[in-house]
Parts: C-alpha cells; sequence; structure tokens
C-alpha cells in the first residue's frame, strides 16, 4: 500500500465516505487473477448498478445477495452503466436487463461492440494473434493462448446499449450527477464518472490501487480506423487528463478506494519511465524482438500471460520510438526494435 492509496480503515472510511453519498461498493467474485470487481449500487432515483461481473453463477448469487443486504434485488434495478468493454465488467448484463428491464448506459464507442460479445471477441482474438505473431510470439504459444481465450469467452455478454454516453455529457440522478469521461488506454472503451460536487470519482480500471492497470493492445473500436493502436501512450495520456480533477475519492473497479490519485499517478508516470529505460538498456547489445524483450523481464511469466507481457513491452517501445531512441526493423513479417 502507497499512501495514495486507502488500506485497514482507511479503505473502511473511505467506503464509509461513499456510502454516505449513497454509492456502495459490491465486490462480486470473479475467475481471473485481479480477483473481485467492485461493483457499484448508486442509491439514488435510478437505482443504479455500475458494472456487473462475470457471466457465471457464483457471481450472480453473490450479486443478488449484496443487493438483498441493500434491500434490493435484480429486479429493482433501473439503470445498468458499463465502465469497459472486458468481461469481467459486463459479464451478467444479458441476463441482469432482461430480468430488471433496466436501461443500458455505456460510450457510444461500445454500443456496437456489445450488440454481439462473440463475434466482437473472436474480432478481438484474431487481432492478438496477428500482433503476436508480428512480434516474434511462437506459433504454439499463440495457439494455446487464443485456446484459452476462446473458454474465458463463456464469462463475456452480449447486450443492448439504449443510452449511448458521449465524452464530457453528464448524466443525472435525483440527488447528482455524474460527468462521462473517456479514457481510453487501459480498453479502448474505459470510461470515468466524475462527482464534481462530492468530489469522487469512480473509475473502472483506469486507475486502481494495488496494480498497473495494463494498457492492453486491443483492436480499434472505430471502424474506419486502421492505425496501430498505442495503448499506453493513449494511457499516459489519460492519466494526465485525470491527475487534473480536484478528486477527493477514487473508487476503482478492483482494490481499495485510492485517497491521492495524483500521488499514485505522477508514481505510475515515473514507473513507466523506468520501464522504458530498462529496454532502452537491453537494446544496446542489438535489435530484439518484443517477445524476447518480455522473457528478459518476465521469464516464464511472458509465456502464461504472453499477450500482457507483450503488450507492455510495445508500450515502452513506442514511448521509446516516440522520444527517437528507438526504431523498428521488419523482416519478412517480423518486427524487432533497435536503438539508434
Amino acid at each position: 500500500m502507497t499512501p495514495a492509496t486507502a488500506g485497514g480503515a482507511d479503505a473502511a472510511e473511505s467506503l464509509a465516505r461513499a456510502a454516505q453519498a449513497g454509492i456502495h461498493r459490491l465486490a462480486i467474485p470473479t475467475p481471473f487473477l485481479v480477483g473481485r470487481i467492485n461493483c457499484y449500487l448508486v442509491e439514488d432515483r435510478p437505482l443504479t448498478l455500475i458494472d456487473t461481473g462475470p457471466n457465471s453463477g457464483k457471481s450472480l448469487d453473490e450479486l443478488e445477495r449484496a443487493l438483498a443486504e441493500r434491500g434490493h434485488a435484480i429486479e429493482d434495478l433501473e439503470l445498468i452503466i458499463l465502465t469497459h468493454q472486458h468481461m469481467d465488467h459486463v459479464g451478467l448484463l444479458e441476463i441482469l436487463a432482461r430480468r430488471s428491464q433496466a436501461e443500458v448506459a455505456a460510450l457510444d464507442l461500445l454500443a456496437p461492440y456489445l450488440e454481439n460479445f462473440s463475434a466482437s471477441a473472436t474480432a478481438d482474438d484474431e487481432f492478438s494473434q496477428n500482433v503476436m505473431r508480428r512480434h516474434g510470439i511462437p506459433s504454439d504459444v499463440v495457439a494455446v493462448l487464443s485456446a484459452v481465450g476462446a473458454a474465458f469467452r463463456a464469462f463475456g455478454s452480449s447486450g443492448h446499449v439504449s443510452r449511448q454516453l458521449r465524452d464530457g455529457e453528464s448524466l443525472h440522478w435525483h440527488e447528482r450527477s455524474l460527468r462521462v469521461l473517456h479514457r481510453p488506454g487501459h480498453s479502448p472503451s474505459d470510461t470515468i464518472f466524475w462527482d464534481e460536487q462530492r468530489r469522487i470519482l469512480i473509475a473502472g480500471d483506469h486507475l486502481l490501487a494495488h496494480i498497473s492497470s495494463n494498457p492492453l493492445l486491443s483492436r480499434p473500436l472505430r471502424p474506419e480506423s486502421d492505425a496501430q493502436p498505442h495503448a499506453l501512450l493513449d494511457y499516459l495520456a489519460s492519466l494526465q487528463a485525470t491527475r487534473e480533477l480536484p478528486a477527493e475519492l477514487v473508487l476503482s473497479g478492483h482494490g481499495e478506494p485510492i485517497v491521492d490519485h495524483a500521488a499514485l499517478i505522477d508514481e505510475r508516470l515515473r514507473m513507466h519511465q523506468r520501464r522504458a529505460r530498462k529496454i532502452l538498456a537491453m537494446l544496446a547489445d542489438g535489435p530484439l524482438s518484443g517477445y524476447e524483450i518480455a522473457l528478459r523481464m518476465w521469464g516464464n511469466i511472458a509465456v502464461t500471460q504472453a499477450y500482457l507481457t507483450l503488450s507492455e513491452v510495445l508500450g515502452h517501445l513506442d514511448l521509446l520510438v516516440r522520444e527517437g531512441r528507438v526504431h523498428e526493423q521488419e523482416r519478412e513479417g517480423m518486427v524487432r526494435f533497435a536503438a539508434k
């Protein structure tokens, strides 16, 4: 825990402050390494759930129990809001929307993605496979990771977004307003919700207390876009924008609340600069592929979580390319990076 994050009694105090504002954390289990997801129940008119948890019986049971502890049922929900496209945040959407008949609100870029989650996830897999092969990950590792990805797809869900949100607009309840802010990087659809009156930020996975949000290389959501995504560069710009908000409490998608988001963001920015310098030093002895760099940095983890670690490496290489310290060398469909 850093001074910027809340743990123990401080976390309880922060969650109590949120509860006094009518925002209640519902910690729902997931099958993923990141652990439980924090869904948030906003007790206002309309009664609102922010994020859903993954599509699993255990998650649904615990969500129902958590709602019951607050005196509510799924059928009472009037609005469901989604922070981004990852399956631990949208997986129960279809079930919850059908049972509650609630309005579903999400960023306009996310709406087409969710109309057919299976097709979107398949396109994501094809994109990631091409990225992995292009940057040196062996075909057998790509095949295994693709199979794992296909198996996990069942934890996601399709759903119709009945209210498409635009960056900068405001959502209004009886007792509050939240401003919609698009913060791409961790995913292309990352959206945070800012309560300026109470200085509370609901941040999804954009900013987490215990780990740095992984800027995952993702297929662009704009159909007309054919540009190579630069997830880390987008994420750093998003962090800089979030740093300027006068937030006193940040409620994240996983883990404990954050009480000094500026200090935490400053540390994350320094960490990314340190990692970029470390990669630059690796290139002193000659060109390397993204996967070769990942293996040197993380060893076996770079095999078992190849796409996550590759995304991290390529993000820092983007930083170095932008600074003019590194350039790409492509040969026979595979890219290596060399120091200038």
